[in-house]
């Protein structure tokens, strides 16, 4: 599963997009959810707990914490932006 980056999310990580395991051959749950994609990211970037929003869109179309992902959809994580 990749998963692509912008801001912040991407200075955290260090890269623009990420690849998550789509096997359990690590030993850790795949993530189904929304919800576990965030958990299983939080995990391993305790840094993205820290941002105070952290929206996450589906196939190009936000999606909420109970949407399911799987290995084929395409998956951006996006942070909190301000403007001025």
């Amino acid at each position: 599963m990749t998963i692509l980056l912008f801001g912040v999310t991407k200075d955290i990580v260090g890269s623009s997009t990420l690849s998550v395991p789509t096997s359990s051959a690590t030993g850790r749950k795949i993530p189904r959810t929304v919800r576990e994609l965030k958990e299983f990211l939080g995990e391993t970037y305790p840094e993205l707990n820290k941002l105070t929003s952290l929206a996450v869109a589906v196939n190009n179309n936000y999606a909420t914490d109970e949407e399911s992902i799987d290995s084929y959809d395409e998956i951006a994580l996006i942070p909190p932006v301000s403007g001025g």
